[in-house]
């Protein structure tokens, strides 16, 4: 296929992905305890839209269907779409960085950062609240981003940050912040439920505030993302070759590490631990795109989103009312697909 062919099929496929996630926006806001119509909740969804909203006229729909949609379905919906995009992007990120497929957001222990973040709020009872962020939110965004901030000076070498020490400082604070949170839970016993529910993920309190602060950081970073993807392709030459081609490798690993950190904790802040979407979907999208990061960025950050709104949707309604952490269910589709990843490069392995 010639490269006009090419990237004229991708926007094809990207325009084609982009009416898809469109379409499940309107679809999965109608799931629920309380089954809503979908001409109606395309009608509701659309009037909050500006310069359409005036044209959509809500007479004869139910009071009660715009204020689950407009104040509960909705928010929760694009607060996911954002959360998938934030995990799913960082991750390719961070598998380009570390030329390693295996890589995911939370390899410099900002998972751990942000749950050490979360347990010191719970633990200490804090319940003030900034710009309509509550404490545990605020407390797991500084520890996420405090974390990543250690380990990358832990791993300075000079100028110089070398991946493998990256890694190994990202991995030992990671120990050490599992075990000073084990070490709350066990004094603190009455909030180990509560402790344990933020590990697992979960986007039920989602709000207009949150999509409100977070958007603007994950959607730069996105953009910052897609802006860096030639340079990312350079990388894969290797750092020398990427340096005689006018690439400053360092300076780009450190504008990356810190933009990509930033964007992970801003999503784990409002949502907890989400598992696998960065692991998994980038592996998925890059099977069939290519692994060119100007088209695999992109296509990698609809992905995420299309995915968290999918496992979010399953999350609230598989078993109703009980809802089931969406951090459960992101891992019960991509632990099995990691699995096979693992069965499947030992095959190509064994085989030479």
């Amino acid at each position: 296929m010639s490269y006009m062919k090419k990237r004229n099929y991708f926007r094809l496929l990207f325009i084609v992905m982009l009416i898809i996630l469109c379409f499940f926006i309107i679809f999965v806001s109608t799931l629920g305890v309380a089954r809503i119509p979908l001409k109606e909740s395309m009608k509701i969804i659309l009037n909050n839209i500006p310069f359409i909203k005036n044209k959509i006229s809500l007479e004869g729909i139910s009071s009660s269907h715009v204020v689950i949609i407009n104040k509960i379905r909705f928010p929760r919906i694009i607060l996911s779409a954002l959360i998938g995009m934030a995990l799913a992007g960082s991750g390719v990120i961070f598998q380009g960085i570390f030329k390693n497929p295996m890589a995911e957001p939370y390899v410099l222990g900002i998972s751990s950062g942000a749950a050490f973040g979360a347990t010191l709020a719970i633990v200490l009872g804090i319940q003030s609240t900034i710009l309509g962020m509550g404490a545990i939110s605020i407390m797991a965004f500084l520890g996420a981003v405090t974390t990543t901030f250690i380990v990358y000076n832990v791993a300075r070498i000079g100028n110089k940050t070398p991946v493998v020490t990256l890694l190994l400082a990202g991995i030992a604070l990671s120990f050490l912040l599992s075990s000073l949170i084990s070490l709350f839970m066990t004094f603190n016993r009455e909030q180990v439920e509560k402790i344990v529910f933020w590990t697992m993920g979960s986007v039920s309190s989602a709000s207009w505030k949150h999509v409100i602060i977070s958007s603007p950081i994950i959607l730069l970073g996105s953009i910052v993302f897609i802006i860096f993807s030639r340079d990312l392709n350079v990388m894969l030459l290797g750092e020398d070759s990427a340096k005689n081609l006018g690439v400053e490798v360092e300076k780009l690993k450190k504008i990356l590490l810190i933009i990509a950190s930033i964007v992970t904790a801003s999503a784990v802040a409002v949502s907890g631990i989400i598992g696998f979407v960065g692991l998994v979907i980038p592996h998925i999208v890059r099977l069939i795109v290519g692994p060119d990061h100007r088209v695999l960025i992109p296509f990698t950050l609809i992905s995420g989103a299309l995915f968290m709104i999918i496992t979010d949707t399953l999350a609230r309604v598989l078993i109703p009312p009980v809802e089931i952490p969406v951090g459960v269910i992101t891992s019960l589709f991509g632990a099995p697909f990691f699995i096979y990843l693992l069965c499947k490069n030992k095959k190509k392995n064994y085989m030479g």
